[in-house]
């Protein structure tokens, strides 16, 4: 993954995006040294978010997984929680 700041994008986001689609190179971006977003190929978003849903789905088959929309909006609560967590100790 090639590091870029907000600046470089801003210079050069046709580049950058012909690079994305047409090698398939995947750009982090940062502001002030922290990571913003991440610039990648559609097809490999999507294979992503298709292996998340099949994980998800495997989850919620097994028995006794989530109960109450309650218990659901916990679960999704904490796992944000630890989300913003483990990216602030990298």
């Amino acid at each position: 993954m090639i590091t870029v700041s907000t600046m470089e994008v801003r210079k050069s986001i046709g580049d950058i995006l012909n690079r994305v689609a047409l090698r398939g190179d995947e750009y982090l971006v940062e502001r002030k040294g922290k990571a913003l977003a991440v610039v990648m190929p559609v097809e490999k978003a999507e294979s992503i978010r298709r292996a998340a849903r099949l994980r998800l789905g495997e989850w919620l088959a097994r028995p006794n997984a989530v109960k109450t929309d309650a218990e659901a909006m916990r679960l999704a609560n904490e796992a944000r929680r630890a989300a913003r967590t483990s990216k602030r100790t990298r």
